[in-house]
């Protein structure tokens, strides 16, 4: 399998994941965004030097990863690829502010040392609360979701038509690769000479495919609106899931936890 079809095959296995019969998938779509965007907030709110009480933030990730039942290590294997761009942000920070601290075993512990590690983990945090929302929602009920939350509908048709339309991009994509890879069985990838015209082809393809899901799309009542299956009463269950988890993160917001734990061994 090339690259095109991994990467197929990695946006379905998330949407497989996603519709799961599991009981984190089945809270309502609001109260989970609404609790990934409280947490995002919580989590870029810590001051830049601040590390060890950022620290305790990782309790949310851990504990949903664990109720959801999702690996948390095949997680970080699926964002490889994300995961060093967010961790390079605050690679210089040890250059431009280099004021020592403390000093271990020889080894000077600076400012920027410090403030790199919190915008690193702020980072790896951010992007794993959005793997959890991804991994227990679809794609449908997030742009229900934020329907809900009075979302402009042509920016939340865009978000899903986009979603969607690039597994059938892919889709075509990974056709013509295989296409071409039959025809010529020696040569390894694409020659150059002829990216301009698959790149061509694909898009004319692409376009074909678009104007027959629009035209299946209108004749199934489409009126620049979509009516989301998974319109439901926000229960009991939901309100205490979403009271419970943001008590717990203003706790560890407002109190350094790991601070206080390590001053009772100090």
């Amino acid at each position: 399998m090339n690259k095109i079809g991994n990467a197929l095959h990695e946006i379905q296995t998330i949407d497989s994941i996603a519709r799961r019969h599991q009981w984190v998938n089945a809270l309502h779509p609001l109260i989970k965004l609404s609790l990934t965007l409280f947490y995002m907030i919580m989590v870029v709110s810590f001051d830049r030097y601040h590390f060890f009480g950022l620290l305790g933030m990782i309790v949310y990730p851990l504990i949903v990863f664990e109720l959801a039942q999702l690996s948390l290590i095949h997680a970080v294997y699926k964002l490889r690829f994300i995961l060093p761009f967010v961790c390079f942000v605050g690679l210089l920070n040890p250059i431009f502010d280099n004021i020592p601290i403390a000093s271990f075993w020889g080894i000077t512990l600076t400012s920027g040392m410090i403030s790199m590690s919190t915008l690193m983990l702020k980072g790896v945090l951010t992007v794993l609360s959005s793997y959890l929302l991804i991994a227990t929602t679809t794609i449908e009920d997030i742009c229900y979701a934020l329907r809900l939350l009075h979302i402009p509908k042509l920016l939340v048709t865009q978000i899903l038509l986009i979603y969607r339309y690039l597994s059938v991009l892919l889709s075509e994509a990974h056709r013509m690769t295989q296409a071409y890879s039959l025809r010529a069985p020696r040569q390894k990838g694409v020659h150059f000479k002829v990216w301009g015209s698959l790149a061509g082809l694909l898009l004319l393809r692409s376009m074909d495919r678009a104007n027959e899901l629009y035209e299946s799309m209108c004749l199934r009542g489409y009126h620049s609106e979509f009516y989301y299956s998974s319109q439901k009463k926000i229960a009991i269950s939901d309100i205490l899931y979403w009271i419970i988890w943001i008590i717990i993160i203003l706790v560890f917001r407002i109190f350094p936890i790991f601070e206080l734990i390590g001053g009772l061994f100090v």
